[in-house]
């Protein structure tokens, strides 16, 4: 009930935002400068007279464009938070009145980690960017980024948003995550997170139907499930359903390395593998709705599909929709592993360069988007769960109560430990969340996953060449036309129509010459 007026108002500014964000296109930029010394950046930047031109390049509809209607306030009981200018602007305005120093954004977007990268490669330039974990686990492996600066990480420094609030889970595994012998944490400062499941109709498609990946090939939904247009979420899909019996046995779960294992299973390229996932993606293509990037949420809210490969944030969004027509939709992780998945905050070499003041003010627009007011309009925007917690200011899991607490008078309910998240104490009862017991299976099992999903989740790891090259070329035989599976029938019927051909072709120019 308290989230009615916001449903309303966000299905209204949802087209705005994907026009504002097409909108704030930056000025892009030709220098091409490698340099591999780390360096310390000072809490101050330098030169305060002159202006600092920050270039950026995020997802679309990714950061909060303002603008809220003054019923849009969420009001908190240590007050109330509204997006009222974008959060790009509110953060040029703080980073002078914090530094003394003029800084002017230009931002950019883009729609997919491939399309990031292939813009870097065709010489697009930024100075931050916010790949997702395997795209900025390549930009390691490449050398292509800055380190975060000692200064960054100064917890006495109250500016610094993220180092004081970043969630002690998520900073765990960016901690223990390492590319080429560095850990992310070096390189990377987490923006979003969440995992992958399935957006489900619950009057058609039980919990147990939804809760396997084998729905996108389950002949009772033919027509009825769309999945991801983009090789590594199909692929690790794929993986989840051919190995479902491996990966929900008891056993293989009970082992003491199981959450080592698991990643390696879910990221399994040996050549047979990616046979099998060829295989059967090809086999389920005539049981899919469609292939898809964003139309699934459109499809699932009128009713065309039952089924719907997504990610979190976007289930979230997908069900606040469809609350709106008062027709329920639910979200299910699936018992094999989910993908759980990071975006991240990197600094690009050719960017910034040996300039300590673009790197100040590029970690300085991390923390500005990583203090409290800021996240909560970041998420209630863009439906997406930020990966700070907020430290000692307690704001984010208000809001989270705020969004799914239960009401005094409701009986229906369940408590929901998210410990794990905001203390790093999966028993702590500050952070247990009394909430409707339908909300377990809705946006806020989306929103913040139980620890037990979690527990079953893996991540996309980076894949060097020669794996991206034997993905992509299966992607490409699933997604168009593999050669290799025409039957020898076919093959004898064209090769009888072309020797048939080649007879007539020579048959004609026989005549031609006699006739000359």
């Amino acid at each position: 009930m308290k989230q009615l007026v916001k449903y309303a108002l966000l299905s209204c500014r949802r087209p705005q935002k994907r026009l504002l964000a097409s909108l704030l296109t930056g000025i892009l930029t030709a220098t091409m400068f490698l340099c591999g010394c780390a360096r310390t950046v000072s809490a101050q930047p330098d030169d305060a007279g002159e202006e600092v031109i920050l270039r950026i390049c995020n997802w679309e509809e990714y950061i909060d464009l303002g603008d809220w209607d003054p019923e849009e306030t969420i009001d908190l009981e240590s007050g109330d938070i509204i997006g009222e200018n974008p959060l790009i602007e509110d953060f040029e305005i703080w980073y002078e009145e914090t530094y003394g120093k003029k800084v002017r954004v230009e931002y950019s977007t883009f729609g997919t980690n491939e399309d990031l990268y292939n813009m870097l490669t065709l010489g697009d330039v930024y100075d931050l960017v916010c790949p997702s974990e395997y795209m900025f686990m390549k930009l390691m492996a490449e050398d292509s980024l800055v380190p975060l600066s000692d200064a960054f990480f100064d917890l006495a420094d109250e500016n610094n948003y993220y180092a004081n609030g970043v969630s002690p889970y998520i900073k765990s595994v960016f901690d223990s995550h390492k590319t080429n012998g560095e850990s992310w944490s070096k390189y990377a400062a987490g923006y979003m997170w969440g995992v992958t499941g399935i957006v489900y109709n619950p009057e058609q498609v039980t919990r147990e139907e939804a809760s396997t990946w084998n729905v996108l090939g389950n002949p009772k939904f033919r027509r009825q499930v769309t999945i991801k247009d983009n090789v590594r979420d199909s692929y690790f899909a794929a993986v989840g359903a051919l190995k479902s019996g491996l990966l929900t046995d008891p056993v293989f779960r009970g082992t003491p390395d199981y959450k080592q294992r698991l990643e390696e299973e879910m990221n399994d390229v040996s050549p047979e593998t990616i046979s099998q996932v060829q295989d059967y993606l090809q086999d389920i293509k005539d049981n899919l709705y469609s292939f898809e990037t964003d139309s699934g949420k459109a499809d699932m809210i009128t009713g065309k599909v039952l089924a719907n490969y997504q990610w979190s944030g976007d289930a979230v969004y997908t069900m606040d929709q469809a609350d709106e027509d008062e027709y329920t939709l639910n979200f299910a992780v699936p018992e094999e592993s989910t993908n759980i998945y990071f975006d991240a905050w990197v600094m690009l070499k050719n960017g910034i360069r040996d300039d300590t003041a673009k790197q100040h003010a590029a970690e300085a627009f991390i923390n500005f988007c990583s203090r409290p007011d800021s996240v909560i309009r970041n998420m209630y925007y863009i439906g997406y769960t930020s990966v700070i917690s907020g430290g000692a200011d307690g704001r984010i899991f208000e809001y989270a109560d705020w969004n799914f607490g239960a009401e005094d008078d409701e009986t229906d309910t369940a408590d929901y430990p998210l410990g794990y998240f905001f203390s790093n104490d999966p028993n702590d009862e500050d952070y247990i969340l009394t909430t409707p017991a339908e909300q377990l299976d809705r946006q806020l099992g989306a929103q913040y996953p139980s620890e037990e999903a979690i527990a079953r989740s893996s991540i996309m790891v980076y894949f060097d060449n020669e794996k991206n090259d034997a993905i992509n070329q299966m992607w490409i035989n699933v997604r168009c036309f593999n050669i290799l599976d025409v039957p020898v029938w076919a093959w004898v019927l064209l090769a009888a129509g072309l020797a048939v051909l080649v007879r007539i072709w020579l048959y004609r120019r026989k005549r031609r010459l006699l006739y000359q």
